[in-house]
């Protein structure tokens, strides 16, 4: 835990506090009664049913998940301002995307017009962006999504998506770190696979070993582990030169441009330019872990809207900049797919352009490496403070404001999975989780803004609940149509209208139950909900083995949470109830108890 004796843990309840005499116990781990013994266990399995039904569906609210905080034993420290969060935006997004991608969907999928493939992943991005800054303006915690769907969609669906978060985050994290051993290689001017050890004995995809990338991951890990105001300035340093190298591509590209190669512009049409969006929006994951460091961040009010929003403006420029930069020195058809931008300035004489390509990115995936150690490590550690993870993973350390232990498991499953599995295999991982979960981020501001428990009557929570199911329906409709039917259009007149009119009736028959405080995303509810829909429509373009693995993976979560997530929550909902004092959890909306106004107390049963 940091320290390797006598350090201050909190009990499950949140309560009271104890010396212990090692750094690691079971109880670190399993605190909870249900795992007092096992027959203190056996009755929790048998009791199963009624607890899932309690505590599936329960509803978190603001105040709770700021009260969780408490115990991690330490605060994290808020030194972070708009400018860091914004060069943390930059730095967790503008890496190994852009840099390999962009060839492989250009030459392949949508040739020239690469370029409207980013601009749409892009939108739907920024509309997700929105969603994320309202919610980490009035929830100002570590816990990102975790957070705000806990709050608003209730534990289970949360567990679920903080799942796929996590294993977004490792994969993402070793995809980038196996590139980068791939660009070292280049700027050493050997071939990309030159420092990849063969294990023969090791299926095909996973016998191409990276101990580069592991230790990599070891260097990003002792960093982020420091402080996160040194993995500021570190990130601050590395995505300047960064930036620095992607203006010499685009001005220097530019110089050696020629509008011919821009035709044909569209060769394989808007079904090629849709499909590559879904697999470029892997370019722009990242970027929610800036809404990690909202409890770091010195006003969160001001600093998060502006740093999470402008590093995604700035970032969906730069991209279509390089998108057109480099169709235009080189026909689509002869674009490398594995390094499009150093064989590019080869293709128009600058040979030498190919080693301040290869260390503009080797800056650039340091950097997406960095904010991607300290965002998934904060994610988990909220996870940890509501016991649906083991609190051992909830300790930040006094000296250093981080949390240490998060970090280094996170970091480590990254390196073993970065040192077995090829870059292709991982990034075909990742877009479906990310997709989904935003979806799920935009359904949630749509149930924040227009139902709070005791405001919002029956009648209209009805109302609400037909049009999100609407707005679904439709958006699932159009997405499946687009992958069955390459040349058809009548589908698209019905569900097209059906999203317009869901919406609408959002708008027009459903009062608000709520204002944002400080912050909050404008045109809702047309924003979030073309969010919801642009999300699927580009899940509708993910090959079926990614939704396989998906599935396997859900699965495995919804084990864990059947034989332990689910106990150990109720266990430390229940002791955190008999610890305040409240005849009634805090969760389950009881806000008069609290001498709270009905109108601050958006919590229900979920029932």
């Amino acid at each position: 835990m940091g320290k390797a004796a006598e350090i201050e843990v909190t009990e499950s309840g949140g309560g009271g506090m104890r010396r212990r005499n090692c750094a690691c116990t079971k109880d670190d781990f399993l605190p909870e009664e249900s795992f007092k013994s096992w027959g203190n266990y056996a009755k929790a399995l048998s009791e199963t049913p009624k607890r899932l039904i309690e505590r599936a569906l329960t509803r978190s609210n603001d105040e709770a998940e700021l009260e969780a905080k408490a115990r991690s034993h330490h605060e994290m420290k808020r030194t972070l301002t708009w400018w860091d969060l914004i060069w943390f935006g930059m730095g967790a997004v503008i890496g190994a995307g852009i840099f390999v991608l962009t060839g492989l969907e250009a030459k392949e999928e949508a040739g020239s017009a690469v370029v409207l493939s980013y601009a749409v992943s892009g939108l739907s991005a920024l509309l997700s962006v929105f969603c994320y800054t309202e919610f980490a303006v009035e929830i100002p915690v570590a816990g990102g999504s975790f957070a705000y769907l806990r709050v608003e969609l209730g534990e289970f669906v949360a567990f679920i998506a903080a799942g796929n978060i996590l294993l977004e985050y490792v994969i993402g994290g070793a995809a980038v770190a196996r590139s980068w051993t791939s660009y070292f290689a280049t700027l050493l001017n050997f071939r990309s696979d030159k420092f990849l050890l063969t294990a023969h004995g090791l299926a095909d995809g996973y016998n191409q070993l990276d101990p580069i990338a592991v230790g990599v991951c070891f260097i990003i890990c002792i960093i982020a582990v420091s402080s996160t105001k040194g993995s500021s300035r570190l990130n601050y340093i590395a995505s300047i030169i960064h930036i620095v190298v992607i203006l010499f591509i685009i001005v220097c590209g530019l110089i050696k441009s020629d509008t011919k190669n821009y035709t044909p512009f569209a060769p394989f049409g808007a079904r090629g330019v849709f499909k590559a969006s879904a697999v470029l929006f892997f370019a722009y994951v990242g970027f929610d872990a800036v809404s990690t460091l909202a409890e770091e961040t010195k006003d969160p009010g001001r600093d998060i809207p502006i740093g999470l929003v402008g590093s995604m403006v700035i970032t969906t420029t730069i991209y279509c900049l390089l998108a057109i930069t480099l169709c235009l020195m080189q026909p689509y058809e002869n674009i490398d797919a594995n390094a499009p931008f150093s064989v590019a300035f080869k293709a128009v004489g600058w040979d030498w352009a190919q080693y301040v390509v290869a260390a503009g990115a080797l800056k650039g995936m340091t950097s997406v490496l960095l904010v991607g150690a300290v965002g998934q490590a904060r994610y988990l550690t909220h996870i940890a403070r509501t016991h649906m993870m083991p609190p051992w993973f909830s300790y930040v350390d006094e000296k250093t404001g981080t949390p240490v232990n998060a970090t280094t498991v996170m970091m480590g499953a990254t390196a073993v999975i970065a040192f077995f599995t090829k870059l292709e295999i991982l990034s075909n991982l990742l877009s479906i989780s990310t997709l989904f979960i935003f979806s799920l981020v935009a359904l949630s501001l749509l149930v924040r803004r227009y139902y709070v428990s005791g405001v919002t009557t029956n009648a209209n929570r009805n109302k609400l609940i037909i049009c999100i199911l609407l707005i679904l329906g439709s958006s699932i409709g159009t997405a499946a149509y687009w992958g069955l039917s390459e040349k058809g259009w009548i589908a698209y007149c019905v569900t097209l209208p059906v999203w317009f009119l869901a919406t609408a009736g959002i708008c027009i028959f459903i009062p608000r139950a709520r204002s944002p405080k400080l912050w909050g995303v404008p045109l809702v509810p047309w924003l979030p909900s073309a969010s919801i829909a642009i999300n699927i429509f580009l899940l509708g373009s993910i090959d079926k083995d990614s939704f396989i693995r998906f599935a396997i993976w859900t699965a495995f979560l919804l084990a864990y949470y059947f034989f332990f997530g689910l106990h150990a929550s109720y266990d430390t909902a229940k002791e955190f109830e008999k610890s305040k004092g409240w005849k009634n959890n805090i969760e389950e909306g009881n806000a008069a108890s609290k001498g709270l106004d009905s109108k601050d107390a958006p919590i229900a049963s979920g029932n």
